[in-house]
């Protein structure tokens, strides 16, 4: 007989979602899905509304990646107004996006998945969270705490708050960089760079010993990835061009068109789930599904282009291939990229342009249509608006990092119950234990991708679980409740 195994809520991410995991007649894993039960509809209710206030609504989507949605928004603006921004405010908007990227990746790393790698994928629940980890390694902790603390405290001084700011606009942004302020962000550089190496070679000799297995189960397989590039295929976190190659790093397309994106990409929808399955259009939503972030960037560059990133790259494609397919790395090209961050903003910090105060330009609705394309921490980011002639929103589709994972998301929760889920019914075995230790590894495949589903998020403590194995008439054969 079937079975389902439900795991409800799945925990340590941003946001609400749960897993099922469908077993077929002989007990083996059929497959696994990845559920988004909540709806939202920011793109109903900014219908109508002023394009130019979009950055500061559309901030408000995340409180994790709040820049992300701002600049994305922003940079749709200065296309319905037809302008080039100031080269200082450009400036600015990317040193706002790195210490975004910086913030996030820290709190993925270090809040939500570290506890697995350093406190153990069978340890107990109640203390696997970032308060065990503080009791287990407080100085590891500390670092993890500050380093989130730096990102968060740069997007302080340029916006004026760490959530939500409003300040980039369409043509720039509204303030420039006070010396005080950046004199205050390098003094905490040399810090940020110490806990990042420390992380950095703290995981990849975990990656050598008890990690190994992770590496080469938790979605390990052949897709498409996506990201943005700079001038000679520079890693690229602001602007640049598109490129979208395969799983052996050939260039499928090394300049998709980002005003016309929807002409490229499509979005395909399942009853189970509100969350859409963006794909490449020539290929169809199975060959054509994706994956974006932090891998995905490192794998469609050539380079990085900063001296301490780059040798972290050499060493990353060593370990992986130059086209890097384990989804389990997500998390070592989270510190690679916070490094990088780290680099570019002490290069940007430098530069005298930064302190130009000219930074916004002005001008009326030359455009009614646009595309604002961004890198997210989690990925690549479109918001496309259509406007009428008074600047008013008359359609809105954005298009999120998280929902153009969602199919590896579900590959890779499937592989993983497949590596793990080895005996049930009907194969003349007991009904499989569903242990804590496995729940744990399902939803840490999840948690590779970083997924961002809503404004809230999880990381410390302990949500309720309900998981139950029912046969195909809905009878309950074994069930676990975490309280």
């Amino acid at each position: 007989m079937a079975r389902t195994i439900l795991i409800d809520p799945v925990t340590r991410i941003e946001g609400h979602a749960k897993i099922t995991i469908h077993l077929g007649e002989t007990g083996a894993v059929e497959g696994a899905r990845f559920h988004v039960a909540e709806f939202r509809g920011f793109e109903a209710f900014c219908v109508g509304r002023p394009f130019s206030e979009m950055p500061a609504i559309t901030a408000r989507i995340c409180g994790i990646c709040p820049v992300s949605h701002l600049l994305a928004s922003a940079k749709a603006g200065d296309q319905l107004l037809a302008v080039a921004i100031p080269p200082a405010a450009e400036r600015l908007r990317r040193l706002m996006n790195l210490a975004q990227i910086i913030q996030s990746h820290a709190l993925s790393f270090f809040h939500l998945s570290s506890p697995d790698f350093l406190l153990g994928w069978d340890s107990d629940p109640a203390k696997r969270n970032i308060f065990g980890l503080i009791a287990a390694d407080p100085e590891l902790a500390r670092g993890g705490i500050r380093l989130r603390q730096f990102g968060q405290e740069l997007i302080e001084r340029l916006g004026g708050r760490k959530i939500h700011p409003a300040w980039a606009v369409p043509g720039g942004v509204r303030s420039p960089l006070d010396p005080a302020d950046r004199a205050a962000i390098q003094a905490r550089l040399p810090e940020a760079f110490s806990t990042t190496g420390t992380a950095l070679e703290l995981f990849k000799g975990l990656l050598d010993g008890p990690l190994a297995q992770e590496a080469a189960t938790f979605g390990c397989f052949p897709s498409l990835f996506m990201g943005l590039v700079g001038a000679e295929g520079r890693w690229e976190h602001y602007d640049g061009q598109l490129r979208l190659i395969d799983a052996d790093g050939a260039v499928l397309a090394g300049a998709l068109p980002q005003q016309r994106i929807n002409e490229v990409l499509a979005e395909a929808v399942e009853p189970w789930t509100y969350l859409k399955f963006p794909y490449y259009q020539p290929l169809g939503p199975e060959e054509g599904s994706y994956r974006v972030g932090p891998l995905a960037r490192l794998n469609v560059c050539e380079r990085i282009g900063t001296e301490r990133a780059e040798r972290e790259l050499l060493e990353l494609r060593q370990r992986g291939g130059r086209v890097v397919n384990s989804s389990f790395l997500y998390h070592l090209a989270r510190l690679i990229e916070i490094l990088a961050a780290l680099e570019a903003i002490e290069a940007l910090l430098d530069d005298p342009g930064i302190g130009d105060t000219h930074v916004r330009a002005h001008s009326g609705v030359n455009a009614f249509e646009a595309v604002g394309v961004s890198e997210a921490p989690r990925g690549t980011l479109f918001h496309h608006y259509r406007i009428d002639a008074n600047g008013l929103i008359e359609a809105v589709n954005l298009i999120i990092a998280t929902g153009q994972n969602n199919r590896a998301m579900n590959r890779t929760i499937t592989q993983i119950a497949r590596q793990h889920i080895q005996a049930g019914p009907g194969s003349g075995q007991a009904a499989p234990e569903i242990s804590e230790g496995l729940l744990n590894r399902v939803e840490a495949g999840i948690r590779c991708f970083d997924p961002c589903l809503s404004c809230s998020t999880h990381a410390a403590g302990q949500m309720p679980l309900h998981v139950q194995l029912l046969d195909a008439g809905g009878a309950v054969l074994s069930e676990r409740w975490r309280q």
